[in-house]
């Protein structure tokens, strides 16, 4: 399809590999017919690193690779905001790192990394509060710090893109649409999650109602999908490294047909809004999982990022939304004809 306006479809590309190679990552891409992704872990030939961690020699031979695979970054995929809030010992291995200390080195560096990989998408977290304790007590101290990330971005003309997930302060769409409502700043977007619900035990009614609050703050939507779990689950710290049941969007409890209905609806308005801040459109940023996930990633490998994706443009034929995957005259362009 190519209808506009149209959602921009990418992915985590570290998903698509099952070694992490760069190439192999970039050559899983875009054999599926993507033109972005999004960066988190990678090998680009001494060993598996994370975004943030890489060098600058890495990053110019990603950039080069980058060109020859005809793929652009969406977005930063960092790990900013999964530290503690506070420096207390809860029986997690979740890292404390003083704040001043935290807004200087490790999101200065985010900044540093969209800049050179010419995005202006970062997407990060909303901070850990104490193992067991009540988000909404935090609510006032995360949505400071948020603000001050907010801010840090803004300045360097990007954007803060604030995901929905278990165990944080903001672990639901209310939690984190409250969050965005009292940083109320520019640079602070949100990020859905479908699957970052249904593992806490959200039916698929109440996954819709949690992305209706965040609606208002909408940046963009990771995809991935839960098979359906125990309410029991709901308001309990969620053990992300033994969730084993991530399904394709079409056959999850995410009831994402539904959800993205209505995102095209919101494309107009939602596109024209992000456009203005430099930002390309509205990315759909597939996060399979369908080999298994964890607190800081996941991995499809190349067959079930293919899956993944075919299931997704499935839901978007249902739901009439628009996209755009790789033709014979992208090709044909590319070759400069």
């Amino acid at each position: 399809m190519t209808k506009s306006p149209h959602i921009l479809l990418s992915a985590l590309a570290d998903e698509a590999a099952f070694h992490l190679a760069a190439v192999e990552q970039f050559s899983a891409l875009a054999a599926l017919g993507l033109e972005y992704y999004s960066l988190r872990n990678i090998d680009v030939g001494k060993g598996v690193k994370n975004v943030m961690k890489l060098t600058l020699p890495e990053i110019q031979k990603l950039r080069h690779l980058e060109d020859e695979y005809g793929l652009n970054v969406a977005s930063i995929a960092s790990p900013i905001g999964k530290v503690k809030l506070v420096d207390k010992a809860d029986g997690t291995k979740n890292a404390y790192v003083p704040f001043k200390q935290y807004l200087a080195k490790d999101v200065a560096r985010a900044c540093e990394l969209a800049h050179a990989f010419e995005t202006k998408l970062i997407r990060g977290f909303s901070f850990y509060p104490p193992k067991g304790a009540k988000p909404e007590a935090f609510l006032e101290e995360a949505a400071d710090r948020i603000g001050k990330i907010a801010e840090a971005c803004h300045r360097s003309d990007l954007t803060f893109g604030l995901e929905v997930e278990a165990n944080l302060v903001g672990q639901t769409g209310a939690l984190l649409a409250e969050i965005h409502r009292r940083v109320n700043h520019p640079g602070l977007v949100l990020v859905f999650d479908a699957a970052n619900l249904t593992v806490q035990g959200f039916s698929t009614a109440e996954v819709f109602r949690e992305w209706e609050a965040m609606k208002p703050g909408l940046g963009w939507v990771h995809v991935k999908d839960y098979r359906k779990v125990s309410g029991k689950a709901r308001g309990r710290h969620v053990e992300e490294d033994t969730l084993a049941n991530f399904v394709p969007a079409d056959i999850g409890a995410g009831g994402h047909e539904k959800i993205l209905a209505d995102l095209k609806g919101m494309l107009p308005a939602l596109s024209k809004k992000l456009e203005k801040r430099g930002i390309p459109g509205v990315f759909l940023d597939l996060e399979p999982h369908v080999r298994g996930g964890g607190q800081f990633g996941g991995t499809s490998g190349p067959d079930g990022m293919g899956i993944a994706l075919r299931s997704l443009c499935r839901v978007l034929d249902r739901a009439k939304v628009a996209y755009h995957l790789r033709d014979f005259d992208d090709l044909l362009a590319a070759r400069g004809l």
